[in-house]
């Protein structure tokens, strides 16, 4: 019986790549990890992404961001059966790399958002491929949010949730949820932050913003994706930085109105650091990556600047109820396995 390693290697090998050094660039949240080969002075990087991960949707919406004229990785070769594909190697220089080590931040992050205007000028559910992206929709919005009381808040107080209080969470985010969606749909990459954005040279205007680990993208409110850049659960944004992009954002589209597109980010702004939270306790407790917990008082923070906005007021009332400013906390780790 053939190992992973056996299959990796007849890809390449059919590929050209067989013998190409391998290192390791980099692992994620998921069980896909990305290897950079390099061959005679040329690279690619080798996404190896086992069943049950698909590589399809990873497929299909670089293809879509090509179209546009946007910077994603071109792919070289791609074995949908196995879960491999070779991509072109974007290089190293993410924003998070070059934000460390001290180039201009607000460039940067103008950059990010003109990439962002870029794809909701460009997007049309016309495009080749695009009908086939799921929906953002209440019950995966919802689905997202339970995470906090389903893994969360299990883990700081050692049991589940009572049932009344789960459904009258459930019952507060759909009572706030139509705000999010007020706005026109378009391509939503949902891990639109500096880990997943590229600096690359001699590429000119937003071609220059390369683009990584979009295979969860869906249908939904521009909001999201912005949100997603400006309150980031990794590092600290100036505030007057925030507004100046969100200013920014809404200046290339006049027609959008001013307040629903802060009442959607900050209901988005909030499901999304509900679901952080639960995934970050999540791949502590069952995947045993601890190293998410760090980030938790961070996104505490975000949520509760978030569920100030009179949008969240339903939401709001339910944390203040049932989960005490003391709790908002990062959990205890989890015993090793």
């Amino acid at each position: 019986m053939s190992t992973r390693e056996d299959v990796i290697q007849a890809f390449l090998d059919a590929q050209g790549w067989g013998r190409a050094e391998r290192r390791i660039l980099a692992a994620d949240a998921s069980f896909r990890r990305y290897l950079r080969l390099q061959r005679d002075g040329a690279r690619a990087v080798l996404m190896d992404a086992p069943p049950p991960e698909d590589v399809r949707p990873f497929e299909r919406v670089a293809a879509l961001l090509l179209r546009l004229g946007l910077s994603a990785p071109r792919l070289l070769a791609v074995d949908e059966d196995a879960g491999l594909m070779l991509l072109e190697d974007l290089g190293d220089a993410t924003f998070t790399q070059v934000l460390a080590r001290g180039d201009d931040e607000a460039a940067l992050y103008r950059l990010a958002i003109d990439t962002l205007i870029a794809l909701h000028r460009g997007w049309s559910p016309d495009l080749p491929g695009a009908g086939e992206l799921p929906p953002y929709d209440e019950p995966r919005l919802l689905q997202e949010a339970l995470l906090l009381t389903d893994w969360f808040l299990p883990a700081l107080r050692g049991g589940p949730v009572p049932a009344p209080s789960r459904e009258s969470y459930i019952e507060a985010w759909r009572a706030v949820f139509p705000a999010a969606q007020a706005l026109p749909e378009t391509l939503v990459l949902r891990d639109y932050h500096v880990d997943n954005l590229m600096v690359l040279e001699g590429r000119a205007g937003v071609a220059a913003c390369g683009l990584l680990d979009f295979q969860d993208a869906l249908r939904g409110s521009p909001a999201y994706d912005l949100v997603s850049l400006l309150e980031d659960a990794r590092r600290d944004i100036d505030a007057k930085l925030v507004e100046e992009m969100i200013e920014r954002y809404h200046a290339a589209f006049a027609a959008l109105d001013g307040a629903r597109l802060r009442a959607a980010m900050s209901v988005l702004g909030a499901q999304r650091h509900a679901k952080i939270i639960g995934i970050f306790t999540r791949l502590d407790r069952r995947d045993r990556k601890p190293g998410y917990l760090k980030h938790i008082p961070r996104v505490w923070r975000l949520l509760q600047g978030d569920l100030a906005h009179p949008a969240l007021a339903p939401v709001r009332a339910w944390f203040d109820r049932e989960v005490p400013p003391a709790e908002r906390i990062a959990p205890p780790r989890g015993t090793a396995a």
